[in-house]
This record gives C-alpha cells, sequence and structure tokens, in this order.
C-alpha cells in the first residue's frame, strides 16, 4: 500500500462484481423497503387514517437508504438492519393495540422490518465472509 492510499489520497482499487447471493440479498432489502414505506403512505393517508394522515410522514426515513441500498454501501446495509426495528417495534405495539384492517396492517409492517433485517444482515455477513483481494507478495 502506497502512502497516498493509506492517507486516503489515491483511488482505491476497483470494488469486486457482487456475488448472486448478494445480489438477492440487496434485492430483496431494496424491495423490502420500497414495500414498506409504501405501506406506511397507504396505511396512514388512506387505509386506516389517524388523525390529519400526517403519520404518513413516517416513510420518509425508508427513502433516505435507498440510494446506499442500490450501491451496495455496506454502510447502509448495517445502519438500516439497526433502524428498521423501530418500525417493527411500532408494528408490534399497533397490532396489539388496533382492531380490524389496522392490525393486520401493522402485522405486515412487522414481517416486512422482519424481512429487511433478514436481508441486511445476510448481506453484511455475506460481504464481510467474502475473501480479500490482496496483492501479491514482491
Amino acid at each position: 500500500m502506497s502512502s497516498l492510499q493509506a492517507h486516503g489520497l489515491a483511488p482505491e482499487a476497483p470494488r469486486p462484481l457482487p456475488t448472486r447471493p448478494q445480489r438477492i440479498s440487496r434485492h430483496l432489502a431494496l424491495l423490502a423497503t420500497v414495500a414498506l414505506a409504501l405501506l406506511c403512505v397507504a396505511w396512514e393517508g388512506w387505509l386506516v387514517p389517524v388523525g390529519h394522515g400526517t403519520l404518513a410522514l413516517k416513510a420518509l426515513p425508508l427513502l433516505l437508504p435507498l440510494v446506499g441500498l442500490w450501491r451496495y454501501r455496506l454502510y447502509t446495509f448495517r445502519a438500516l438492519s439497526l433502524f428498521v426495528w423501530l418500525y417493527a417495534l411500532e408494528g408490534l405495539v399497533r397490532a396489539t393495540s388496533e382492531p380490524g384492517l389496522g392490525a393486520v396492517l401493522a402485522t405486515a409492517e412487522v414481517l416486512l422490518s422482519v424481512v429487511i433485517f433478514t436481508a441486511c444482515a445476510m448481506h453484511v455477513r455475506q460481504r464481510l465472509a467474502a475473501p480479500k483481494a490482496t496483492p501479491a507478495a514482491p
């Protein structure tokens, strides 16, 4: 490693292409995150709105990690795997306290949150387990 690379001034080596399991876990996390955002908007917007539908804004934080998921940013997968538990907790509370369609939608929120967590955890594990490309010794 040159001194420029050690200080972050030289360009990094190109990242290896993602493996098939990495692509599958990324697509699963991406699709489940989009589905959860759409569920939140539909739920709070017109299916079972609480108040004036302002709780639909809870879908906005789910839009932030989409770019990082699309670009295979490991930090995004790690952060989303922790952040999504807020949606799981809200879903658990509302599934046990709301009647009818609200409970069904809350259960769907919990299931999508668990899918997102599982996909992110699988992706991080796959990426960290991937063999590192090491330059040949002189």
